[in-house]
């Protein structure tokens, strides 16, 4: 299947190679999808976005008009598109459903330990030969009440993980499994009852019109003084000024963020000294008890393996059922030339 695919790092290139093995004709493209680069599709069957990529209603169209018949995203998510337009316009989606719970999981787990520590500081004292441990003080997780707000597969792992540190987690899901419940060793709780008696906070959940500014004014209100929140889900999920108030007023005491609600255009790309930044972003980066990676959360060998492989396997059935629909439409064809 001829496919485009746009926004490729170098670093992702080479497992989409070791996929494919030249199954499909493919151009690699380091430009985003957006209304001005969405005719580079011209004349291709498919195309294949990640998640700062732009397949709004209009670039869709334009998708369509051009031939594009399938995207195939190298993500979980799919609010970066339009799927109610896309079906409208007959555009077939595919994402990878999941392909490496355990690097999300990891990863922030790796940030409530950072944040709680003090790692980076502690390395940057230490890299100029200063060994002063009076800021460095943490807390023991052990015993400490953690709550998973979301309890998909990767929230799941985050739980099986902090079982081991002897932390009591608890979840708020609209979803129940009490049979999970028992077997992870948490307790399904309302969300007044997390944000008032979590020491950390981990959102795992996806962006939709309900979710999105769940973290907000209010509901950082409601949390304890001087809690930590993690969010390794999607930006859109925080309200970043009402985060940066939370931080001033020390009711957010840690903050560990690997999305951002303004990503698109920041994330994923090399930026010059001389490049206007987003103010929003540098306010944030400004707190020392603020930890930002770049929606690196999902870069490990075996996430990037599994990306490519989906991708590569969602190209592959549209083209067999392409072929599997062209064989069907000759074969009534030639069955009414007999009856003729």
């Amino acid at each position: 299947m001829k496919t485009f695919f746009y926004s490729i790092k170098e670093f992702e290139k080479e497992y989409l190679i070791n996929a494919n093995q030249d199954q499909h004709e493919v151009t690699y493209s380091h430009l985003s999808l957006n209304i001005d680069t969405a005719i580079l599709a011209a004349g291709y069957d498919a195309i294949s976005v990640f998640t700062n990529d732009d397949a709004s209603a209009e670039v869709l169209e334009v998708l369509r008009e051009n031939g594009v018949r399938h995207i195939a995203t190298r993500s979980v998510g799919t609010d970066h598109i339009d799927l109610a337009v896309a079906k409208q316009l007959s555009i077939t989606v595919g994402n990878v459903p999941s392909y490496s719970p355990y690097s999300i999981a990891e990863h922030s787990i790796g940030m409530m330990l950072t944040l709680n520590r003090k790692l980076i500081l502690a390395n940057q004292n230490a890299h100029q030969y200063q060994f002063d441990l009076a800021p460095l003080i943490g807390y023991d997780m052990h015993g400490k009440t953690v709550g998973i707000i979301g309890l998909g597969e990767i929230g799941s792992i985050v739980t099986k993980i902090l079982n081991g540190f002897g932390c009591k987690v608890l979840v708020y899901d609209v979803v129940k499994d009490y049979k999970k419940a028992l077997h992870l060793h948490f307790a399904y709780v309302s969300l007044e009852k997390l944000l008032a008696e979590s020491d950390i906070i981990s959102l795992h959940l996806p962006f939709t019109p309900q979710t999105k500014y769940l973290i907000n004014q209010e509901t950082i209100a409601q949390m304890k003084d001087g809690v930590m929140l993690i969010n390794t889900s999607r930006g859109g999920i925080v309200n970043t000024k009402d985060a940066i108030e939370g931080l001033k007023t020390g009711k957010i005491g840690y903050l560990g963020l690997d999305v951002y609600e303004n990503e698109r255009g920041i994330f994923f790309k090399k930026h010059t000294e001389d490049e206007v930044k987003d103010p929003l972003l540098l306010e944030l980066l400004s707190f020392q008890n603020v930890l930002v990676t770049g929606h690196q959360a999902f870069l490990t060998q075996e996430a990037l393996t599994n990306i490519a492989d989906k991708t590569i396997e969602n190209l592959s059935d549209w083209e067999h059922e392409y072929y599997k629909e062209c064989n069907s439409k000759i074969g009534k064809v030639a069955a009414l030339d007999e009856i003729l």
